[in-house]
């Protein structure tokens, strides 16, 4: 049996690089590890950021959509209302911080049982709404004051069952100005849960109910919000 020539035998030569000891199997492996690179590549390329449902995912969809993000307003009647009204905790508040003030009056017509209450703007009430909606809405009978938005703070937990899921997350208000800071308290934190959906183009916050499994959209995931523990 004939032996294989060495192709390193002859010194005045030289030693091919393939040839060279360790070098073939080093070449070997960064080839391999070349053609390994270039699958993940491509496999990265076809999928989008949507695919799979992280938590960063879906805190940046709901952080970025226009329910979370619409300011709060709180809608203030004055003149002639109902003593149900009048004792809610909205008005007890304003009434505290001397932004309003009330006398009973006669009932109007379809706000029996008596007591009513008359609600006027007081002088303070007037410097602190100014600059916050016109002098055209203040002389309605009610109007809005923008009083708060809101923070995202966390995904708590992701719960999937084929292509929809239900996103377990808190937040809480962050007040625009004194009004809002007297009715809403950034230190409450609030859970919610919305659900999301699988598309053909990834993941998304479902708009509408689901049948046969019903998930919560997110207007109703904030309109439901619960206080956390």
């Amino acid at each position: 049996m004939l032996a294989r020539p060495d192709p390193c035998g002859d010194s005045r030569l030289g030693c091919p690089a393939w040839a060279k000891p360790g070098r073939s199997q080093a070449a070997q492996f960064m080839r391999k590890k070349s053609i390994l690179l270039l699958f993940g590549a491509l496999f990265l390329s076809a999928c989008s950021p949507r695919d799979f449902l992280t938590r960063r995912l879906a805190a940046d969809l709901i952080s970025a959509s226009d329910p979370f993000k619409m300011p709060q307003q709180y809608v203030l009647q004055t003149g002639i209302v109902s003593n149900k009204d009048y004792i809610s905790p909205e008005y007890a508040t304003l009434q505290h911080h001397g932004w309003i003030s009330a006398t009973t009056v006669a009932c109007s017509p379809g706000l029996a049982p008596p007591p009513c209450w008359d609600i006027l703007l007081t002088p303070s009430g007037v410097d602190s709404v100014r600059t916050l909606v016109t002098a055209e809405e203040t002389a309605r009978p009610s109007f809005a004051i923008p009083v708060a938005r809101r923070e995202f703070v966390g995904i708590t937990g992701i719960s999937k069952q084929g292509n929809v899921a239900d996103v377990d997350f808190t937040w809480k208000w962050i007040p625009l100005n004194e009004i809002g800071a007297a009715l809403y308290s950034s230190d409450l934190r609030y859970k919610s849960t919305v659900g999301f959906r699988d598309y053909d183009d990834g993941w998304r916050i479902a708009i509408a109910q689901i049948a046969p499994r019903p998930v919560q959209t997110l207007d109703d995931a904030l309109k439901n919000a619960e206080p956390t523990q």
